[in-house]
């Protein structure tokens, strides 16, 4: 210990311990006050005077000897307490038997006995709660707001400063300390409240204070830094909340106290995607930019990823009414300067498709409709899968063409890697008709984007996983040692601006996704952010379906693909068709599968032909295995 700790420490001790000598002694003389009205008769001043030496030194020798100073007065908690009643009721049996065996027993009141204790006891614990409460800078907020929650803040810079201020005197939360890795920020003050040591520390604190609720303010920190603190926090039971974003809060669109749930987004460890800003205004100012697929989560968020860069007019193309009606009314509400055309139709259907190339002459074309969902796209949706996925394709790329649009846009899936199901086949044949498009496409560029699984689009395990919490599960699980990529929805959209605006020739591009995800982890932390113990949700392992693999394969490694002048955007190196009469071969297969009834067999054994890494089924075709449950 250095010696100004060591001196700072013995002074604490010093002027607690006098605090209590004298708060015995006053309380003494105070019982003897009361006990007579306020008017103590002369002779028992001098009997109060003359025993108060004696009840000072069995005061003395009982706080000392049962340590009542090795606990911090700010940190007054329920065992501070106990300890208090327990030196007070020795002391209360204690005087009276000394002064009985001095011979002086008879000139104090008995009740003098029992009323000194309980005035001591009261001063003791009073005075430090009040310390406490004082040093927390919150004894106006525990008489104003008896109900606001106590609350540790993790993080103690510029964002924490400011969230401390805004929370003064909130009849919601009463913050009781700070935590920061800093060690030159540990033991200092922001506002009155303490560092109280690094975020490992949480659940230690969080203990000792009686604190349920985290909030974490560190908006500015890198995304490994925050879910570390979010894993702390959760790991010790806690209910975590977070500040907005830093740009939202440096640009005014919200205050720093606008907390909100922590999302899934907040534990990917994955740095905010930085964009070529002027290339992408060039690329879209002022331009007709045309989303198929705009109802879905990847298409909604491409719209409003793509309304940041003052596109002169929007189409939204959508074969749900539903979908269609949500994002039209979205962006009416909060797009005002750009025009907004709502058309409704299927992207299979080419003279719909034609008509609005037509009237609306896009400049930029993003294909994100598509059928994704693996399972139910393997048997019985088979032929549907690939006529959905490559005919749409095929529709809108060659109106696109036909209408003289600059820059086409395919959203792919990491799924057409080595595909194993007949979605990922149907959308590797996709990119292999675009790939084949660009001799006969004029004035339009051809780029496709592969992308894995984003939080929370439809279809994903995410929103499953949700709905499995809510009824109180169980969680289901295909395998232990199932495997994926995650990025979050707005991170993926940004990589496709910056694709788009990047390609020119065909080229795939792939995103890099980062580090893998075991899905029962995924579920773990999904019931924790939810506010249940792991141990109140079962999770249930079904075994792989038809179609998927355990493993993803990475998309952006330096074997596989080119690099960039994108740190998170690759060119997958791929095989080129191998067919020159492959988009001609595709359309009068479909063309006669439209009607032919073709099984999931004949549909499986025409895309082996056309993508000959194409492994049906993958290792699910071993079998399924039988579900089984573990605890969570």
């Amino acid at each position: 210990m250095s010696p100004s700790v060591w001196f700072r420490s013995s002074v604490r001790v010093t002027l607690a311990f006098a605090h209590d000598v004298l708060a015995a002694a006053a309380a003494w003389c105070a019982a003897f006050w009361l006990r007579f009205n306020l008017e103590i008769p002369e002779g028992y001043v001098r009997a109060m005077l003359g025993q108060l030496p004696h009840v000072i030194a069995v005061h003395v020798a009982i706080f000392w000897l049962l340590g009542l100073y090795r606990g911090l007065w700010r940190y007054a908690s329920l065992p501070d307490l106990q300890r208090i009643l327990v030196a007070v009721s020795i002391g209360a049996l204690v005087v009276p038997a000394l002064l009985t065996l001095l011979g002086h027993g008879a000139q104090v009141p008995r009740s003098v006995y029992l009323i000194a204790p309980l005035l001591l006891a009261s001063v003791m614990s009073g005075s430090r709660l009040a310390y406490r409460a004082w040093r927390e800078k919150r004894l106006i907020v525990l008489v104003a707001h008896p109900n606001a929650k106590p609350v540790l803040v993790l993080g103690a810079g510029d964002a924490a400063a400011m969230l401390l201020k805004e929370l003064a005197g909130s009849s919601h939360w009463r913050v009781l300390g700070l935590l920061d890795d800093d060690p030159r920020k540990q033991g200092g003050e922001i506002e009155r409240i303490e560092v109280l040591g690094p975020v490992e520390r949480v659940a230690a604190v969080a203990a000792r204070l009686g604190i349920t609720q985290a909030i974490i303010a560190m908006p500015g920190a890198r995304h490994e830094v925050r879910k570390r603190a979010v894993d702390f926090a959760t790991a010790a039971g806690l209910s975590v909340m977070t500040v907005p974003a830093l740009s939202d809060i440096i640009s005014g669109k919200v205050s720093v106290s606008a907390l909100r749930n922590i999302e899934l987004d907040d534990l990917l460890g994955r740095d905010p995607v930085e964009l070529d800003i002027p290339g992408l205004q060039g690329f879209l100012k002022g331009n007709t930019v045309l989303v198929t697929g705009a109802g879905g989560s990847i298409g909604a968020e491409l719209c409003r990823q793509i309304a940041r860069f003052q596109p002169a007019r929007v189409v939204l193309f959508e074969l749900s009414e539903l979908a269609l009606y949500g994002i039209e009314r979205e962006f009416r509400e909060s797009n005002a300067g750009i025009e907004v055309v709502a058309a409704i139709g299927d992207a299979r259907d080419a003279a719909r498709v034609r008509a609005l190339f037509a009237r609306w002459k896009p400049e930029v074309v993003f294909h994100a409709a598509a059928y994704k969902h693996v399972p139910l796209m393997e048997s019985d949706n088979a032929l549907q899968a690939v006529q959905n996925n490559v005919l749409g394709t095929l529709a809108v790329a060659r109106a696109a063409i036909a209408g003289g649009a600059a820059k086409f846009v395919l959203i792919s899936t990491d799924k057409a890697v080595n595909p194993s199901s007949v979605m990922g086949a149907s959308k590797r044949l996709a990119e292999l008709v675009c790939q084949s498009l660009k001799g006969e496409s004029g004035a339009t560029q051809f780029v496709i984007v592969r992308f894995g699984n984003v939080l929370g689009s439809t279809g994903s395990v995410v929103p499953l996983f949700r709905e499995q919490i809510a009824r109180g599960g169980p969680v289901t699980v295909t395998d232990l040692e199932m495997r994926r990529y995650f990025m979050s929805i707005p991170e993926a959209t940004q990589l496709v601006l910056q694709a788009a605006q990047m390609g020119s020739e065909g080229e795939i591009y792939a995103l890099d996704m980062g580090k893998e995800v075991k899905i029962v982890d995924l579920a773990r932390q999904m019931i924790r952010l939810s506010g249940l113990a792991e141990g109140d949700i079962r999770i249930e392992i079904t075994g792989l379906r038809p179609g998927e693999k355990l493993y993803e394969e990475p998309l952006a490694d330096a074997e596989h693909s080119l690099p960039t002048p994108h740190p998170k955007l690759r060119i997958a190196r791929t095989r080129p068709t191998e067919s020159e009469r492959l988009v001609q071969d595709v359309t009068e297969w479909l063309a006669r599968a439209g009607g032919s009834g073709d099984d999931g067999e004949a549909v499986r054994a025409r895309l082996k032909g056309w993508i000959p890494e194409y492994v049906p089924g993958g290792p699910a075709s071993a079998g399924v295995t039988a579900p089984r449950a573990i605890r969570s």
